[in-house]
């Protein structure tokens, strides 16, 4: 913690919205550097009540049940990533002249002179999954390195450990880069861009301005996808530094200045030194698992960051060898009768299931739950052909059900008229009906878990439970 943090933060009013772990980080942090932190939430539960008593402990006051007031003296606003741009507070520090800026803003302020650089990623789908890819890299190259933003450990609380990093994989939500203007990465790419979370920004073109705020500033690569051309137009808008280049990667023959896959070889057409005839092999497609096709434009994207920093091939190879994926992303459960199952509760949007509808050629469909405002024609359009049938739950399984009418007629339809955790059982049971041997019964809901359980993970932890139940019955 060095002076230029001290005496940028010193006596300072600040406001933190929110008590969840990224607030509660910033407001340590920023009280340690001598500001006057206030923490404001409008819950007032047990738990918050626990977690407000510890802050108080240290000094730093809490405001329960009232998160739309501005506290009075405020200076500066630090909001949690999930809070609106339109929140009754965030309208009263505008009015009074107050900046609101994010934890990962803070966080990139707090840096030291000597810090270790961002390699940064975002997209609709598959964040988690390539910054956890390009960790492995960085490993495998030797680096000190850490997976943090949107995942993990709170990024205030990583660029504040005493703990060296020579260099940081970063995944930053659209909320998040909404609210972090003066972040400037070493080099970055926008993974893809579908519509999402329309309701918090409002429209297509502020979520997607939003996720190009990360390309801003970059020094040596913005990295694309070939197949996305929305990604290629923020490259084009952004502002970066001289010398910076764009880097495609795509699934197939790789161009100048991109990576790609030859007959089975993932290829560096870009950081070699002859980009016209030249090609690296970086790892074979076997080396990725999942080798679904989405994952594999995951491991391109690592690797393409990976490269930017100076990564040598075999890193790349050893890394992505290395990698598991998390839990509920694409999870083989078991194989019971004949029928595998696969959890990807992960898949929240239409975009992440159509990914994982793309990897499997016959499929009994579990789905629902929030929409968050998506449409479901396109998405059902490009998988009719796959489905054996479909079991719907969930508060907007009708949006799925509807367009199901519209463009898969044929396909049979199971409507769980429930919202309980427990109807995943039931959809178990019925998606086992429908499948015959050599199907696959694929939880991939495309739609936000809210409406039913605590998160993506309990709805997967529900699914496997379900599963296993299934599996005992039949042994």
């Amino acid at each position: 913690m060095g002076s230029r943090q001290v005496t940028t933060w010193a006596g300072r009013n600040i406001t933190v919205a929110g008590l969840g772990v990224s607030g509660i980080s910033a407001a340590r942090a920023l009280a340690g550097f001598g500001a006057s932190v206030t923490v404001v939430d409008g819950g007032d539960s047990p738990a918050h009540r626990e977690r407000a008593a510890a802050l108080e402990a240290e000094g730093i006051s809490v405001r329960l049940a009232d998160a739309e007031t501005l506290p009075e003296g405020t200076d500066l606003v630090v909001t949690s990533p999930g809070w609106k741009p339109g929140s009754p507070l965030f309208v009263a520090a505008d009015a009074a002249g107050v900046d609101v800026v994010g934890d990962v803003e803070i966080a990139w302020r707090l840096r030291g002179p000597d810090a270790a650089p961002w390699l940064a990623v975002t997209g609709t789908n598959g964040k988690t999954t390539t910054t956890q890819m390009l960790a492995s890299i960085l490993s495998a190259a030797g680096l000190r390195t850490a997976a943090v933003g949107n995942i993990g450990t709170p990024i205030i609380d990583v660029v504040l450990s005493a703990e060296p990093h020579d260099v940081l994989a970063v995944e930053l939500s659209s909320y998040q880069l909404h609210w972090a203007p003066s972040l400037r990465a070493h080099s970055a790419v926008v993974l893809n861009l579908a519509p999402d979370h329309l309701d918090w920004h409002g429209s297509m073109e502020a979520y997607a301005a939003d996720k190009g705020r990360i390309y801003e500033g970059n020094r040596v690569a913005c990295v694309y996808n070939a197949a996305d051309k929305a990604t290629e137009d923020l490259v084009r808008e952004a502002d970066v530094e001289e010398g910076c280049r764009a880097i495609g990667f795509t699934l197939g023959t790789p161009a100048p200045s991109q990576l790609g896959v030859v007959e089975g070889i993932l290829v560096d057409r870009a950081f070699v030194e002859d980009r016209g005839r030249q090609a690296q092999e970086l790892a074979e497609v076997t080396d990725v698992q999942p080798p679904a096709p989405h994952n594999i434009a995951n491991a391109l994207a690592a690797a393409a960051l990976a490269r930017a920093f100076g990564v040598p091939a075999a890193a790349v190879r050893d890394g992505l060898r290395a990698f598991r994926p998390d839990a509920h992303r694409i999870q083989h459960v078991a194989d019971v009768g004949g029928v595998a199952y696969i959890d990807d509760s992960k898949a929240t949007n239409t975009h992440a299931a159509e990914a994982s509808l793309a990897a499997y050629e016959s499929i009994v469909w579990i789905a629902g739950g929030l929409a968050k405002g998506a449409t479901f024609d396109e998405l059902v359009a490009k998988s009719a052909k796959r489905l054996r049938g479909v079991v719907l739950f969930g508060a907007d399984r009708a949006l799925i059900r509807e367009a199901l009418a519209r463009h898969a007629p044929e396909v049979p339809v199971v409507d769980l008229d429930r919202t309980d955790t427990g109807a995943m059982l039931e959809a178990v049971q019925e998606a086992t009906r429908l499948a015959c041997p050599g199907d696959t019964v694929l939880m991939a809901p495309a739609c936000a878990s809210m409406d039913m359980f605590t998160n993506y993970n309990q709805r997967g932890d529900r699914f496997a439970e379900a599963v296993r139940e299934l599996g005992a019955a039949s042994a």
